[in-house]
C-alpha cells in the first residue's frame, strides 16, 4: 500500500488564519518587547509567517526539543536538544509550536521557562488535537482545531518527510 496525504487545510486558510492570529499577538503585545520562542524544527513556515505578521518588535528565539521518535505517536520523553540562547527573567514570552497534542511538550518547556525567571509564557500553536490531551494545558492562541488524524505539511512531518508542502494534509501509511 502507497501513504496518501489527504489535503485539510489549503494554503490560503493557513495564510489567512495566520495573519489574524499574528494581529492578536500584536494587538496583545502592543508596547512591549516579547521573546517569540519557536520550538524546531516542524514550527519554522508557521513562526516565520506568523513573525511576519505581527507589527510588535520582538525577540527571536528558538529551541529544539522531541517528544516523538520515529513514529506517529508521542514517546513520553522530553528531549532537549537546543536551548535558548537569551536571558529571559522577567521576559514576556510567546511560545510557538506547529500543534499540541498530548501537550507533553509545551506543558513541560512552560515550566522549564517559569524556572528560569519568565515573567508570562503564552502558547500559541497552529493546530490542536484536545482529543489527545494527558496534561492540563492548552493553548492561548490557536490556528484551528483538529480531530485525531496524523497529519503532514506545513513544517509538521513524519520521519522527517513533507515538511516543505504549502499545505497541512492529513497522513495514512
Amino acid at each position: 500500500m502507497v501513504a496518501s496525504i489527504k489535503p485539510l487545510m489549503t494554503a490560503e486558510v493557513l495564510h489567512q488564519r495566520v495573519q489574524e492570529l499574528g494581529q492578536q499577538l500584536s494587538q496583545a503585545y502592543e508596547g512591549q518587547f516579547p521573546i517569540l520562542l519557536g520550538l524546531l524544527k516542524g514550527v519554522v513556515p508557521f513562526y516565520a509567517d506568523l513573525a511576519r505578521a505581527m507589527t510588535v518588535d520582538l525577540e527571536m528565539q528558538f529551541m529544539q526539543v522531541s517528544s516523538y521518535g520515529t513514529g506517529t505517536t508521542s514517546s513520553g520523553k522530553l528531549n532537549i536538544r537546543q536551548d535558548l540562547t537569551t536571558n529571559i527573567e522577567h521576559r514576556s514570552i510567546i511560545l510557538v509550536d506547529d500543534i499540541m497534542d498530548t501537550g507533553l511538550t509545551l506543558f513541560e518547556i512552560k515550566e522549564y521557562l517559569f524556572k528560569r525567571g519568565a515573567q508570562e509564557v503564552k502558547i500559541c500553536t497552529l493546530l490542536d488535537k484536545p482529543s489527545r490531551r494527558q496534561f492540563p494545558i492548552h493553548p492561548d492562541y490557536l490556528g484551528f482545531e483538529i480531530p485525531d488524524h496524523f497529519v503532514v505539511g506545513y513544517g509538521l512531518d513524519y520521519q522527517e518527510r513533507f515538511r516543505n508542502l504549502p499545505y497541512v494534509g492529513i497522513y495514512t501509511p
